[in-house]
């Protein structure tokens, strides 16, 4: 049984509806240790066969046999494995990677190797020292003639120590000493019994071989033995790995320091997409954290003031009265039934109390009042100190003690004057209260309170201890009924949830009990708003990262259409379908990373620059970019360039090896 066999191989190509037989039932053995020479003239078939012994062409009929195992029987993954280990291909046209200087081009052949990265160096310089190349190692094909060029392809092929060498028309763009000298090295592989085929139109170049086989016209029409094959030479086996996608991803990193500027003019445009994203993430995030601030400044979010829902008090006895006294009792009577109504017992509190996530209730008391100092008078609503009053709303002074009061800016401008308002901290200022007491007969509640301080705000409220409230009150007799309560809530994000719960509590009449009133709502509606509108603008500005994935898309299948051949020579040389998609695939990755960081950088300028301009203005910083989008704006630039490859990839990876080889640079 001999090395290699071919029965009855055949085929043919259907153009324009016409059947064109190209290979008319060959039949050939070959043995190791040979130097096959397959002569003829162009057109005669030598190649298609060469692509059908190489594993590069399965569409024929007969069978090829390795060592008595078919080629058909295999699979596409045991068709790359058998081009990666058993043949090596050498190229008329030398089909070296432009990018990829002398050395790494025959380190292609040495990664599907599991040498380590020094020991494919190391045999690398030693195939190229073999053939003559040691001192243009780190020069590109470009800046190497012929010969050298073919030299090159030589040393790749023999990089992963194949058992068959294909040589097809290896002379055909030489001159004759360049001939010459690459026959002589072909010569000398076979020496160490390794099987060589050529194909050659060249009578010249076919009596270097052993043997010369003549196809003509499909078939083969004579052969002639002119030596005997060499003896076998035993080798170290190899062992031998994909490519993966490490070593695709140094392939890609390789191509775009080559093609630098067009890359980098994409991860541009890209990186603007990106930076956009990010920067209205900021933006919206600033103007959230603002408009939080200057309202959380005034007042407490966290706090809820609830109030009961009274109703009306009937009036039948104020209708039926007949004389002044009368009236005014039953408006007094009124008074009074509406301050019961109103008032808020501990029970109630205590029932609000239990609600989950409430921290604490604390009652209240408000009334209609007024204040006066020397001729200056002003009507204001009294209520004591409550949660709700921040201390950093104080402006000046200190929260009011006992017998004291704190009256906001604009009463203060109107007792003392506007511009010496300031002027008002520890003045006794007298607070007048219209009642009703035990008796039902209208009283006159006053007393005279020290200002312990000024609040910022342009209300005309007084706010008492309810200490001082309840001894206001009880020196005229008159029941201190508490009517209004702050419950204070542990979080922002439980404040709607709290209000719900007791909006739900029903009265007596079976319905709504309280009324609620905080800010605490009014910012989470407002920070969903805020929210909405950033979504709309982020999407507006993603519109920027549509192009830039349709430019990478547009790249990529330039790159794909520019590196035909190449994906070709990778094929032949034993890289998967899977390998070759990997190499766009981490040109995308590298897009999508690049792009990300340089989109990253920009947002950070113009937040530096955005906030420096308006700072002076608000005094806050506006544009608040945070880690989380910085992180979403690169796994977003990653996804986007990744899913713009798919496409190109995917038409990468179904090209066909033989096309491919074909193919104009």
């Amino acid at each position: 049984m001999s090395f290699l066999e071919l029965h009855d191989i055949r085929k043919a190509y259907t153009l324009n509806h016409e059947e064109n037989v190209i290979l008319k039932g060959i039949n050939l053995n070959f043995d190791r240790g040979e130097f096959i020479s397959i002569l003829g003239e162009s057109g005669g078939g030598k190649s298609t066969l060469m692509n059908i012994i190489g594993g590069l062409d399965h569409h024929y009929d007969g069978d090829v046999l390795l060592d008595g195992k078919s080629l058909r029987s295999m699979n596409e993954r045991q068709m790359d494995r058998y081009r990666r280990e058993t043949v090596g291909f050498i190229f008329q046209n030398f089909n070296l990677v432009s990018y990829l200087n002398v050395l790494d081009n025959v380190l292609l052949s040495l990664k599907m190797t599991r040498l380590s990265h020094a020991e494919q160096v190391k045999q690398g310089e030693a195939l190229l020292k073999r053939v003559g190349l040691e001192k243009q190692s780190h020069q590109f094909p470009n800046e190497l003639s012929g010969g050298q060029k073919q030299r090159v392809a030589i040393a790749r092929a023999l990089a992963s120590d194949p058992d068959i060498i294909i040589a097809d028309e290896p002379t055909g763009a030489l001159d004759s000493e360049n001939t010459q000298d690459v026959m002589d090295i072909l010569y000398s592989i076979a020496a160490e019994g390794k099987l060589v085929i050529t194909v050659t139109h060249s009578q010249e170049v076919a009596d270097y071989g052993t043997r010369i086989v003549h196809l003509d016209d499909g078939k083969i029409h004579d052969e002639l033995v002119i030596g005997a094959p060499f003896d076998d030479v035993e080798k170290q086996p190899t062992r031998y790995r994909v490519l993966g996608f490490r070593q695709m991803f140094k392939m890609s990193m390789q191509h775009m320091r080559r093609m630098w500027l067009r890359y980098l003019l994409i991860i541009f445009g890209s990186s603007i997409g990106i930076s956009s994203i990010v920067v209205m993430l900021g933006l919206g995030s600033g103007i959230q954290d603002y408009m939080n601030h200057q309202i959380t400044s005034q007042v407490n979010p966290t706090a809820v003031q609830i109030s009961k829902k009274t109703g009306k008090v009937s009036t039948k006895a104020r209708d039926k009265a007949k004389t002044a006294k009368a009236y005014k009792e039953a408006v007094n009577k009124e008074t009074t039934a509406a301050a019961k109504n109103a008032q808020i017992t501990s029970a109630n509190i205590n029932k609000i109390a239990k609600i989950k996530h409430v921290k604490s209730t604390t009652l209240g008391y408000y009334a209609g009042a007024q204040a006066s100092y020397k001729k200056n008078k002003a009507t204001v609503s009294l209520q004591t100190d409550n949660q709700t009053i921040l201390a950093k709303t104080i402006k000046n002074g200190t929260r009011p003690g006992t017998n004291e009061v704190l009256i906001g800016r604009k009463l203060a401008k109107k007792l003392v004057g506007t511009k010496k308002y300031k002027q008002a901290l520890n003045k006794r200022v007298t607070v007048k209260l219209s009642m009703v007491d035990k008796h039902n007969k209208s009283v006159t509640v006053k007393k005279q309170l020290k200002v312990s301080g000024i609040t910022g705000s342009n209300d005309t409220n007084v706010v008492v201890t309810p200490k001082t409230a309840k001894a206001m009150v009880n020196t005229k007799k008159v029941t201190y009924r508490p009517n209004f309560a702050i419950v204070q809530i542990d979080k922002l994000s439980h404040v709607k949830s709290v209000e719900h719960q007791i909006k739900a509590i029903k009265g007596s009449n079976k319905k709504q009990q309280y009324n609620y009133t905080g800010i605490g709502d009014l910012i989470d509606s407002l920070n969903t708003y805020i929210r909405l509108a950033t979504n709309v603008l982020t999407g507006v500005a993603g519109i920027a990262l549509l192009v830039s994935a349709i430019m990478i898309i547009v790249v990529l299948y330039v790159s794909v259409s520019e590196r035909t051949r190449e994906i070709g020579v990778l094929r032949a040389l034993g890289a998967r379908k899977r390998d070759i998609s990997h190499l766009f695939f981490a040109e995308a990755l590298t897009i999508g990373v690049l792009a990300a960081i340089m989109g990253i950088i920009f947002g950070q300028l113009w937040q530096v620059l955005g906030n420096t301009a308006i700072y002076s203005l608000i005094k806050y910083p506006i544009v608040r970019i945070s880690g989380t989008a910085m992180l979403g704006g690169m796994a977003v630039s990653v996804v986007i360039s990744l899913l713009a490859a798919l496409a190109p990839a995917h038409m990468a990876a179904r090209l066909d090896p033989v096309e491919s080889l074909s193919h104009e640079w």
